[in-house]
C-alpha cells in the first residue's frame, strides 16, 4: 500500500488558503474600483453602477462554482463589504466616496443583493443544496421510517 506524504495535504491547504486570500483581495480591489467608478451615467441610467453589480455577482458566483463551495463565494464578498463600509463613513471634511444619489443606491444595495444572490446560488461544499438536503439531528437515522 502506498503512503501519502503529509506534505501533500498541507500543500493543498496552503494553496486553498492562498486562493481564498486572493479572492478577498479581489473583493477589496472591486470595492475600491467600484466606489470611485460607479457614478457614470448614460442619460438618466447609472450604467457603471449596474455594471459593477453584475461583476460582483459574476465574481462571487464564479468563485463559488470554481472552488465548489460557498466559502469561496463569500471571500470576495467579505473584501467588498469591508472596503465599502469604510467608504460609507463620514469624514471630518464632510466628504464621502459613495454619494447619496441614484448611482450610489444602485451600487450599494444592488451590490449587496448581488453578493447575497451569488453566495446563495453557489453550490454547497458537500455537493447538494444546503437548503434542500436532509440533515440528521441527534443520534437517529436521517431517513424516514
Amino acid at each position: 500500500m502506498e503512503q501519502v506524504p503529509a506534505v501533500q495535504g498541507s500543500s493543498e491547504r496552503a494553496v486553498a488558503a492562498a486562493a481564498y486570500a486572493v479572492l478577498v483581495v479581489l473583493g477589496l480591489v472591486m470595492g475600491v474600483v467600484g466606489a470611485f467608478q460607479h457614478s457614470w451615467y448614460v442619460w438618466p441610467v447609472p450604467v457603471s453602477a449596474m455594471g459593477c453589480v453584475l461583476v460582483l455577482f459574476a465574481v462571487c458566483y464564479g468563485a463559488g462554482r470554481a472552488m465548489k463551495g460557498k466559502l469561496a463565494a463569500l471571500a470576495p464578498a467579505v473584501g467588498w463589504l469591508v472596503i465599502t463600509m469604510l467608504w460609507l463613513t463620514d469624514r471630518p471634511e464632510g466628504d464621502v466616496v459613495i454619494a447619496n444619489d441614484l448611482s450610489g443606491y444602485v451600487y450599494l444595495y444592488g451590490g449587496l443583493a448581488a453578493l447575497l444572490t451569488g453566495i446563495v446560488l453557489s453550490p454547497a461544499a458537500h455537493g447538494g443544496s444546503w437548503l434542500l438536503t436532509r440533515h440528521s439531528y441527534g443520534s437517529g437515522h436521517s431517513e424516514p421510517r
